[in-house]
């Protein structure tokens, strides 16, 4: 009896690893689809909560103009909101730490994340600091003008804004360019300061409403730094480089150096 011989069967292929190529597709299991999830949801709470930050901000600001206690009593219960949004950032950040320990991009975005909620959380101390001294104007008679202390408001607005748009869009060069606008509020503090001082020496029953204004430019600029604060984290974010206290010019400063 002769055995049927049975064709070689043809080799199966070697599975290849992706390139990244876009004709290969990946298989993301549930952990990872979940991971991806909470990440998304982290960065719209973050939104979210800088956005209730700058319309306490503003808000603040139109209590001291309109002389309106009940408006700077709003900006108090805002601020409520605003620190339940940070411990529920914090408690999601330590979640996705703890559970899914992630790497490099994703762990840059996660620490920064922290920061930022602490940033934005103190924006609304800020604007609430704004408020009291509102209210207790308001029972005094008006010291008009402001001087810029408007002026200086729709910049540290603008700067809130902004620095959170350079998170949404990982713009390094757009949060760098940011990092340089705070000098121009740091001038406007200055020259407001140097404006009350003389307005007080010059009429004494002034002083502890011009006390009051200082304190408000003061609570402004330091909104302007927190702004700055988020630029920053933004740079380290997307490029892995810290730029806070000039850090960034002091490593470029180093490498010339090093090649002279």
């Amino acid at each position: 009896m002769t055995a049927t011989r049975r064709a070689p069967s043809a080799p199966r292929p070697h599975a290849q690893p992706d390139s990244g190529n876009p004709i290969h597709t990946v298989t993301r299991g549930p952990l990872e689809r979940h991971f991806e999830h909470e990440l998304v949801a982290l960065r719209q709470q973050l939104l979210a909560m800088g956005g209730l930050a700058e319309a306490s901000m503003k808000k603040s600001i139109r209590a001291l103009e309109r002389r309106d206690a009940a408006l700077a009593d709003e900006v108090v219960a805002d601020d409520h909101t605003i620190d339940r949004h940070e411990i529920e950032v914090e408690e999601r950040c330590v979640r996705l730490l703890a559970l899914q320990q992630p790497m490099a991009g994703d762990l840059r975005f996660i620490t920064a994340a922290l920061k930022i909620s602490n940033d934005l959380e103190r924006v609304g101390d800020h604007a609430v600091n704004i408020a009291q001294a509102a209210k207790r104007l308001a029972v005094t008679p008006a010291l008009d003008p402001l001087l810029d202390i408007p002026r200086m408001e729709t910049l540290a607005s603008e700067m809130l804004r902004d620095a959170l748009d350079t998170f949404v869009r990982r713009d390094t060069e757009g949060a760098r360019a940011l990092c340089r606008r705070d000098d121009e509020v740091d001038e406007l503090n200055r020259q407001i300061y140097r404006e009350l001082l003389t307005r007080m020496a010059e009429a004494p029953t002034t002083i502890s409403r011009g006390l009051e204004l200082i304190l408000v430019a003061r609570n402004l600029e330091r909104v302007a730094d927190l702004a700055t604060n988020i630029a920053e984290e933004v740079v380290f974010i997307s490029e892995a480089r810290i730029i806070k206290h000039h850090a960034e010019d002091e490593a470029r400063s180093g490498d010339e150096f090093g090649r002279s």
